[in-house]
């Protein structure tokens, strides 16, 4: 779980929350079963969470509530946009990939990104998980967490949803393309 120390001020908390009530009512489907008020309650209960909420809104992730872990009692928030992201392309994987390249360095990188913002990257099993809820990534593809044994040998792993099928690939974790971002996710 990432920690940040950023607060959302409380004169854009309605607006974060209108935003995130109307997608909540709009995509039922993803949630069923889970009940606007008792969301609006736990973030309510769990500011230090909203700034983070906010950046995946800025940053064009479009959260919505995905699930609820009964065991931990959160919700599970993650980036819910057609495509990767658009304010989260253009990175390559980490910083290290980030610090190895020599020309043409993108601005950033998913994971320090993701670590500014507060939220997690999404693993393979969750990326498959959301693709459940519809049909992300038709155009674009999002960096996803990598095992430590691809990542130790100069590699990152990035899926996609192509032909009607999940694809996992791999590529040099200092690549970069502009269609290629990476979704998170966020308990509250």
């Amino acid at each position: 779980m990432k920690s940040n120390k950023k607060e959302l001020p409380i004169d854009q908390w309605e607006e974060l929350f209108n935003t995130l009530k109307a997608r909540f009512e709009k995509n039922k489907s993803r949630h069923k079963d889970i009940e606007w008020t008792l969301i609006l309650a736990k973030l309510e209960a769990n500011i230090e969470k909203l700034w983070s909420l906010s950046e995946m809104e800025r940053t064009g992730g479009e959260p919505d509530v995905v699930g609820y872990d009964k065991k931990l009692d959160e919700y599970i928030f993650m980036d819910c946009s057609a495509e990767s992201p658009n304010g989260r392309r253009s990175v390559c994987y980490d910083h290290y990939a980030l610090e190895k390249r020599k020309e043409n360095k993108p601005k950033n990188s998913a994971v320090n990104m993701a670590d500014v913002m507060g939220i997690d990257i999404l693993t393979e099993e969750q990326y498959c998980e959301l693709q459940k809820l519809g049909n992300f990534d038709t155009k674009t593809s999002s960096w996803i967490i990598t095992p430590s044994d691809i990542r130790k040998l100069g590699g990152a792993i990035f899926a996609d949803y192509r032909y009607c099928k999940i694809f996992v690939y791999h590529n040099g974790a200092e690549s970069y393309y502009a269609s290629r971002g990476f979704r998170g996710s966020l308990r509250v």
